[in-house]
């Protein structure tokens, strides 16, 4: 039996496919193999336990304490909380009148807290800085001298705030030994834990402590500066306060932006240094914000108060970050311009 041509090429022939259906045939859609999957999700599954902790840990109790600055908490409500009366934004107009004992205690505790935050940060920057240029030149002895250094930091903060406390005492500590009985710089011995001395004692302890933070932070960053701009700057007779000016200072600005910002968070925030230095009632000299928010809570009963001057302190601390991180990228923009 014969066939003709035009069937044989109907049997033979390959049916086209309509426009881009070759190229369909030809590359045929990959799908995404099962172990490149596992490969791509793998960052976020370690990532998953330590989000799910800081859930746990910070932004629940957050938005706890955020539901409790919009009801009259009292020592009354403590067994159910759930259960007090809704007071809106009452508490908040309460923490803000200034006129009120409340708002006013509030404004000077925050005065206070703005006053120290700046000399500390400030004092712990610059002898940070300081310590960390002089550590730069070989000498005998810099690897024990900056181990010295880091005591501070490394210290417990219990331990070391305990210590200052028995060296500001009045009668037998260490401070009122040698600056009036050694120095002679006092005509009788200071009071350093009450009245308007605890202010200095406060910063005395916040930046012994907090300078070898900086200090570590700045050396670190010194070790990305190439010698060679300094030898160079050198052999154009620059001096040692040129070099800094205009090498140090500019390569450690990325630095210090961030420096500056931690210090600042850390300093402002602090509770366990007035806390362990002064106990639960610190002096108006030194009533911290964070010791001022304590005592609104867990002194006078107020939990809904308490609550509602943390929250302030929260999108104060948001403000103040957001501003310095705008215009600091704008500094940064602007130079690389």
């Amino acid at each position: 039996m014969t066939t003709t041509a035009h069937e044989q090429a109907g049997t033979t022939a390959v049916p086209r496919s309509p426009a881009g259906g070759a190229d369909a045939t030809r590359n045929p859609r990959r799908r995404p193999r099962p172990g490149r999957l596992r490969r791509a999700f793998l960052p976020y599954l370690l990532l998953l336990p330590a989000l799910v902790l800081e859930l746990l840990v910070h932004l629940v109790p957050m938005v706890i304490g955020a539901v409790m600055s919009f009801k009259e908490l009292t020592q009354f409500y403590i067994r159910d909380w759930g259960g007090a009366p809704w007071s809106g934004l009452g508490n908040y107009r309460v923490s803000v009148d200034f006129h009120a004992p409340v708002g006013e205690a509030l404004l000077h505790s925050f005065l206070v807290t703005v006053g120290f935050t700046l000399l500390s940060v400030g004092l712990c920057w610059l002898i940070g800085t300081a310590a960390a240029v002089f550590m730069q030149d070989t000498f005998r002895g810099r690897g024990l001298l900056r181990a010295l250094f880091l005591v501070p930091y490394a210290l417990p903060v219990y331990a070391a705030v305990i210590t200052w406390v028995f060296m500001f005492q009045h009668d037998n500590g260490l401070v009122n030994h040698v600056l009036h009985d050694q120095l002679h710089l006092t005509d009788k011995r200071s009071f350093w834990l009450i009245g308007d001395n605890s202010f200095y004692a406060l910063l005395t302890v916040s930046v012994w402590k907090g300078w070898p933070f900086a200090f570590l932070i700045v050396m670190a960053g010194l070790q990305n500066i190439p010698r060679e701009l300094y030898e160079a700057a050198a052999l154009d007779g620059a001096g040692m306060w040129q070099q800094i000016r205009r090498i140090t200072l500019p390569s450690l600005r990325p630095v210090n932006q961030v420096l500056v910002l931690v210090l600042f968070l850390w300093t402002f925030n602090d509770f366990n240094t007035p806390y362990v230095l002064f106990g639960r009632a610190a002096p108006d000299a030194a009533d911290l914000v964070s010791v001022h928010i304590y005592q609104a809570s867990f002194v006078t009963w107020n939990f809904g108060t308490g609550s509602a001057m943390s929250v302030l302190l929260l999108l104060f601390l948001l403000l103040v970050t957001g501003v310095y991180l705008a215009l600091t990228s704008r500094g940064r923009r602007s130079s690389r311009a």
